[in-house]
C-alpha cells in the first residue's frame, strides 16, 4: 500500500483518534475533582457500553459475537479496559495528566519482555528500544527531585506504569487471536465486561467513595471519556487499522501522548518543564525503535 492509495479519510481518522484519546488525559483529571477513581472509571465504562451500543445498533451491526471471539472480549474487557480505566484513574490523581499519559503509554515497552516470555523473536533493536524507554520513565519521573517518602507519588507511577502492562498482556492475547468477527463488533461487549467488573471492585475497594452528580467535573469528564472518547475513539482507530499499514497507524499513534501533554497545559494548567520533556522524548524514540524492529 502507498501513500497515494491511501485515503485521505483514513488521516482524518487517525487525526481524529489522536486527539480524542489524548484529551482523555486532562479530562480523566477534571473528572477527579468530582468523584473517587474507580468510582469513575466504572461510570467510565458503563457510559461507554451504553454508547458503544447505540452506536452497533445504529449502524445495524449489533450482535452477540461469535464463540470463538468471547476469550479476547473477556480479556480485553478486563484488562485492556477495567484494569486500564481504574489503574489510570488511581495513578492520575497524585501525577500530572501530561506524564500519565506517557507513563500509561508505555504498552509496547512492555511488550519486549513479554514477547520473549511467549517465545517470540525479539531483535536488538527492540531491546534497544525498551533501555531508551526505560531512561525516559527515569527522567520523566524526575528522581532528583522525587519525593521517595511520599507514598501516594511512588504508587501513582506505579499505577500508571501497571496499567500500561495490563494493556500490554490484552494487546498480545489480541495479537495472537483470530478474529472471527470484528474488533468494532466486540467494543459494546468489552465494555459491559469492564463495567461488571468494575462496579463491584469500586463498591469493595472504595466503600465510601464517591460521585458528585450535581458538578460540572463529573458531567464533563463522564461525557468526554465515556460517551466519545471511548467510542468514537475506538471506532476512529479500528478503522485506521484497516485503512493504514500497520507501521504507519502505530508510528501516528505517538502523538496520543503529545496531544495528553499539550492539552494538560490548556485544560488544567501543568506545566512543561524539561524532565517532562525530554523524558517523553525518550519514551517515544523508545517506543518508536520497538515497532520498527517489530513492523
Amino acid at each position: 500500500m502507498t501513500d497515494k492509495s491511501i485515503p485521505r479519510s483514513a488521516w482524518l481518522q487517525l487525526a481524529a483518534a489522536i486527539v480524542l484519546f489524548g484529551l482523555t488525559w486532562p479530562a480523566m483529571k477534571i473528572g477527579l475533582m468530582a468523584g473517587s477513581p474507580i468510582w469513575l472509571a466504572a461510570s467510565r465504562a458503563g457510559l461507554s457500553a451504553l454508547t458503544a451500543f447505540a452506536l452497533l445498533a445504529a449502524l445495524g451491526r449489533l450482535a452477540l459475537p461469535n464463540r470463538a471471539d468471547w476469550p479476547v472480549v473477556l480479556s480485553v474487557g478486563g484488562l485492556q479496559l477495567s484494569c486500564f480505566f481504574a489503574l489510570a484513574n488511581l495513578g492520575i490523581q497524585s501525577v500530572p495528566a501530561g506524564r500519565s499519559g506517557v507513563l500509561a503509554y508505555t504498552t509496547m515497552l512492555w511488550m519486549v519482555p513479554l514477547s520473549l516470555l511467549v517465545g517470540e523473536k525479539v531483535g536488538r533493536r527492540a531491546l534497544a528500544g525498551v533501555a531508551l524507554g526505560v531512561a525516559g520513565i527515569v527522567v520523566l519521573s524526575d528522581p532528583w527531585r522525587f519525593d521517595w517518602h511520599d507514598r501516594r507519588i511512588v504508587m501513582g507511577h506505579a499505577w500508571l506504569l501497571l496499567a500500561g502492562f495490563t494493556w500490554a498482556l490484552a494487546m498480545l492475547h489480541t495479537r495472537r487471536h483470530r478474529w472471527r468477527g470484528t474488533p468494532l463488533d466486540a467494543l459494546p461487549w468489552q465494555m459491559t465486561v469492564a463495567t461488571v467488573l468494575l462496579v463491584p471492585l469500586a463498591a469493595v475497594a472504595e466503600p465510601h467513595g464517591h460521585l458528585d452528580l450535581d458538578r460540572w467535573e463529573f458531567w464533563a469528564a463522564s461525557i468526554y471519556n465515556g460517551a466519545l472518547a471511548g467510542p468514537a475513539g475506538t471506532w476512529a482507530a479500528v478503522s485506521v487499522a484497516r485503512a493504514l499499514p500497520p507501521i504507519t497507524g502505530a508510528l501516528g499513534m505517538l502523538g496520543v501522548p503529545l496531544v495528553g501533554i499539550a492539552s494538560s497545559v490548556f485544560l488544567v494548567s501543568e506545566p512543561i518543564t524539561l524532565p517532562l520533556a525530554a523524558g517523553t522524548a525518550l519514551v517515544i524514540a523508545g517506543i518508536a525503535t520497538v515497532i520498527l524492529d517489530r513492523r
